[in-house]
C-alpha cells in the first residue's frame, strides 16, 4: 500500500476514464484528532482512502491510499445509493476558451431547468455534465461528527487505518489543536 499526498489520490480521481456518475462517498471528522475522513468509491475503480485537515483557510494538507480495487460485495452496502448529500471533483478550465464554453454550457442548464419543471437531483447531474466533471454522485457526509457507517469502512480497512494516521499525524503540527472548517 502506498501512501502519497491527497491531491494526488483526487487526480486519480480525475483521470480515470470510468463512467463520472458511478462514484460514491462517505465522510466526517476523523475519529482521533482534527481533520476529516473520506472514502470514494466505484464500482469498477475501488476505494481510496483520504485524510486532510485544514491548516488554514488557504491551505489544506493530507494523505491518502487506495484501499481496495473495486467494489466488493461487502463493501458496497457501505456506500450511499442516495446520500445526504451529493459531491463533485472539478477540474479547472484549461484556457479562457474552455471556461467560456463551460460557463454558457452550465447558463444553458440554469435556463433549461428554469423554465420546465425539475428535481434538485436532476439539476446537480446536469451540472456535473455541463462542467464536464470527472467523478460525482451521492455523499453520506457529516461536517461535525462522523456517519456510523465510517466505523464500518475504519474496521474494514483497518491496516490502511493505522497507516494514515501515522502519516497525517506527522504532518500536523504538535502545537495545533484544531483546524479550520
Amino acid at each position: 500500500m502506498r501512501v502519497r499526498d491527497w491531491q494526488d489520490i483526487l487526480e486519480d480521481v480525475v483521470e480515470n476514464d470510468t463512467d463520472p456518475d458511478g462514484w460514491r462517498a462517505v465522510g466526517g471528522d476523523r475519529a482521533n484528532g482534527i481533520g476529516e475522513d473520506l472514502y470514494l468509491g466505484h464500482p469498477s475503480v475501488g476505494v481510496y482512502q483520504l485524510k486532510t485537515y485544514a491548516k488554514n483557510p488557504f491551505e489544506v494538507q493530507g494523505v491518502g491510499t487506495q484501499v481496495a480495487r473495486k467494489l466488493e460485495d461487502d463493501i458496497e452496502p457501505l456506500f450511499p445509493e442516495d446520500g445526504t448529500g451529493l459531491f463533485g471533483v472539478q477540474q479547472p478550465a484549461e484556457d479562457e476558451r474552455e471556461a467560456e464554453q463551460m460557463a454558457s454550457r452550465v447558463e444553458e442548464v440554469l435556463k433549461t431547468h428554469a423554465e420546465a419543471p425539475t428535481t434538485p437531483d436532476a439539476l446537480f447531474e446536469d451540472m456535473m455534465d455541463a462542467m464536464d466533471s470527472p467523478a460525482y454522485g451521492p455523499m453520506e457526509f457529516e461536517p461535525r461528527d462522523r456517519p456510523d457507517v465510517m466505523d464500518d469502512l475504519t474496521s474494514t480497512f483497518e491496516e490502511a487505518e493505522a497507516l494514515l494516521e501515522t502519516e497525517l499525524d506527522d504532518l500536523i503540527d504538535e502545537s495545533v489543536d484544531r483546524g479550520f472548517y
